[in-house]
């Protein structure tokens, strides 16, 4: 970093929440950041000595759960009046980003108090006295959030996770939720750059699904361990569903058996399918063994040597000439194997060769595309 760039101050209120952690981890990989923060185990009289020098606060710290209505008031409005005038009194006109919720169009409780946290933001902004982003967020799944508090997400991938059961009561109640690596992104673009007096932005990409989607979704991902079919990751949605799942897995069910399928040449075992991209599988075959000696119509197959020595011939099946093209685990390549020509991999070293393969298509065994015919 060079002395012409600028250094952000920045200060993070509920910096230990699920949010907040995310918010904070992704602040502290940059250089031009000087990260404060402020948590349960602040003062309210410690925010001016944290707001010295500050030029961007992300206020995110908000009672969601309380024993007592009352509590509402005092974090969501009380801390934010504070926060409010300490940034005031320092006279920096620091700009401020709130972390509200889509609730606070609804009268109850929780969304009074978090709409009367946005008036007491909006009213210092209109005064003059800082800059203001309010987003009103609906719910936020990822990594670190916390079952039975945060989301539905967070409860449901917990108990999948580890076989528990879930209730739901009407599959058809529809969900918004967004990504809390989306909200990181659009909070840490806050940073630097002109602020309007007042705006409410929004996080861009946002989904809407049923809590019955929503379900079927996490089961799909859940047994992938068994299946190795992998979700349609090329879906926004299912490949943040699927990072969210797997933090919330338990760390001793991660290593995975396999179903080798084991017979003189060696073994082979599935890695992972996809309906969209087909699937990869590895095999070892002993020295002098033989895989293949057949074609497909269709289906297109990539071989990659990882270990050992071998020999990937293939010819035409209208024609007689072999191509032979010779593979080492010591100089890797990978080599396609067109349709319409019968293929066979040899092992041709002296020690075990280990292969990874990958076919365009999941095996159907009621349509496999696969015909024997000699090279």
């Amino acid at each position: 970093m060079t002395g012409r760039e600028t250094k952000h101050r920045v200060l993070v209120t509920g910096a230990a929440g699920f949010l907040g952690k995310n918010l904070v981890q992704a602040l502290s990989r940059r250089d031009d950041v000087e990260l404060r923060s402020f948590t349960l185990a602040n003062e309210v009289a410690e925010l001016p000595a944290l707001l010295a020098g500050v030029d961007v606060v992300f206020h995110l710290a908000g009672a969601n759960r309380p024993e007592k209505d009352e509590e509402f008031v005092e974090v969501n409005v009380d801390l934010t009046r504070a926060l409010v005038e300490a940034m005031s009194a320092s006279g920096a006109h620091a700009h401020l980003v709130l972390s509200s919720s889509i609730q606070a169009a609804l009268d109850n409780a929780y969304g009074r108090s978090k709409r009367g946290g946005e008036e007491v933001v909006e009213a210092a902004a209109r005064a003059g006295k800082l800059s203001a982003s309010v987003y009103r967020l609906p719910g936020i799944f990822g990594k670190w959030s916390q079952p039975n508090y945060n989301t539905v997400v967070a409860t449901f991938c917990h108990q999948l996770a580890r076989g528990l059961p879930i209730r739901v009561d009407n599959p058809a109640h529809p969900l918004t939720l967004v990504y809390v690596d989306d909200v990181v992104a659009s909070f840490v673009g806050e940073l630097g750059g002109e602020h309007a007096p007042f705006a409410r932005p929004e996080v861009p990409l946002k989904f809407e699904l049923t809590l019955g989607e929503l379900v079927r979704s996490i089961e799909e991902i859940r047994d992938v361990t068994d299946t190795q079919r992998l979700p349609d990751l090329g879906d926004a949605f299912t490949k943040r569903l699927y990072a969210t799942y797997l933090s919330f897995a338990p760390l001793e069910s991660l290593p995975a058996p396999v179903t080798l399928r084991s017979d003189q040449r060696g073994w082979l075992f599935e890695l992972v399918k996809s309906p969209a991209a087909g699937q990869i599988f590895i095999s070892k075959t002993k020295p002098g063994f033989t895989r293949g000696n057949h074609y497909h119509d269709t289906k297109i197959e990539k071989f990659c040597v990882v270990e050992g020595e071998a020999t990937i011939r293939m010819r035409h099946v209208h024609e007689d000439e072999v191509h032979e093209f010779r593979v080492s685990g010591d100089d890797i390549r990978i080599v396609d194997i067109p349709v319409g020509y019968t293929h066979s991999i040899v092992n041709t070293g002296d020690g075990p060769v280990t292969t990874i393969f990958w076919a365009s298509e999941v095996f159907d065994p009621e349509r496999p595309d696969t015909y024997f015919l000699e090279v």
